[in-house]
């Protein structure tokens, strides 16, 4: 069995999504595999890469010695090394890949699409789960649907007259996986504005009160073999003066995730922690948890609040099973396990029986 590695990808969180996939090419590595590292490049190119690369070598797209790949879909759908003007493309065997890409494309479904059409084995979430979980405003809606408590959140643009709660205001890009391009704003003209200089939101934007006294706590799980959920975190921010846990605390120190500054466990009290672990399962079985996520919530001493969820979350969220303590490559192999064994998505034909098109008069008469 062969397993693949994707990360990158044309996305905001292109750079990190390089960290988590070199982690996990360096980890099967060292457990004695020969994985494929297959980089997604900021211009939509897959690339098949060494294996001993270093991040630096990404700095300027594909490392020197990447070959080209393609993406077949359909019956005999997968990878493609092209061939030279008198060899035919090779098709590169894979059976399963692990999905490390972050935002975007990576991280909303269409990846997930695209394997699912080329008959590949991935980890990580469906295409429903995938497309849920980055979009803020949908995500948002559903777990208030669901009854768990969630700060109130509107979509945003140049049409919005009025607020129905006071300032300050967060914005957040309304399909953005992280804390790229999410501000803080005094005010209405202040929105408004930032719609306008922040490229971020042109996709769409979501407005929610801001809480300073609120602070950060992440939770991960992971629902194969069984339901199980990884020890609380309080991530710490780099300055006492920052208003959010921005880019810079979460992945700004060499190892993405792994590095930043948090509490872990968080000192809690039993009745916080169990109130966590009872939302996380929650929103598990609700978002349809698929491989490892992430769950994000504020709080201060009295309240607690649904934040989001990440779907494919930095470094896969390793750091965060201590209690117990789980080995990455442990991860790593129940993650391809489920890829293998629990497919994503399988296409039905049933009721495409040619009935209709038997019956049906020409097109031209339709159209008249």
């Amino acid at each position: 069995m062969t397993t693949g590695v994707l990360f990158g990808g044309p996305s905001p969180e292109h750079d990190i999504s390089i960290l988590t996939g070199l982690q996990v090419v360096r980890e099967l590595t060292q457990s004695g595999e020969t994985p494929l590292s297959i980089y997604w490049t900021k211009g939509g190119a897959f690339t098949l890469t060494e294996l001993d690369v270093e991040a630096e070598s990404f700095v300027d797209g594909a490392p020197v010695g990447s070959s080209e790949l393609n993406v077949r879909v359909g019956e005999g759908g997968g990878f493609y090394a092209p061939g030279g003007r008198l060899q035919k493309s090779r098709r590169v065997e894979v059976d399963a890949v692990v999905v490390a890409t972050h935002g975007g494309p990576g991280e909303d479904g269409t990846l997930q699409g695209l394997l699912d059409l080329a008959g590949v084995p991935y980890t990580g979430p469906t295409v429903a789960g995938a497309a849920l979980g980055m979009d803020k405003w949908a995500f948002g809606a559903v777990v208030e649907r669901a009854g768990l408590a969630t700060l109130p959140r509107l979509l945003f643009d140049e049409r919005t007259g009025s607020l129905p709660f006071d300032g300050p205001y967060i914005l957040k890009p309304r399909f953005g996986g992280s804390s790229i391009g999410i501000e803080v704003v005094a005010d209405l003209e202040t929105a408004r504005a930032r719609l306008e200089l922040n490229a971020h939101l042109a996709g769409g934007c979501v407005l929610e009160p801001f809480r300073s006294d609120l602070y950060d706590l992440q939770i991960a799980l992971r629902t194969y073999p069984a339901l199980e959920l990884s020890a609380i975190e309080r991530p710490l921010r780099r300055s006492a003066h920052a208003e959010i846990l921005n880019y810079r605390d979460k992945y700004v120190g060499g190892e993405g995730m792994v590095s930043a500054p948090r509490e872990l466990p968080a000192l809690l009290s039993p009745s916080r922690r169990g109130e966590i672990e009872r939302v996380a399962a929650a929103v598990a079985e609700l978002a349809g948890v698929r491989g490892i996520a992430r769950v994000d919530f504020l709080a201060n001493d009295t309240e607690l609040y649904l934040n989001e969820i990440n779907t494919v979350p930095g470094s896969l969220a390793k750091y965060l099973f201590v209690d117990p303590p789980r080995k990455f490559a442990d991860l790593l192999r129940d993650l391809l396990r489920e890829a293998r064994e629990r497919p994503t998505h399988g296409y039905r034909v049933a009721g495409a029986d040619g009935v209709v098109l038997r019956s049906a008069t020409s097109i031209a008469a339709k159209l008249a």
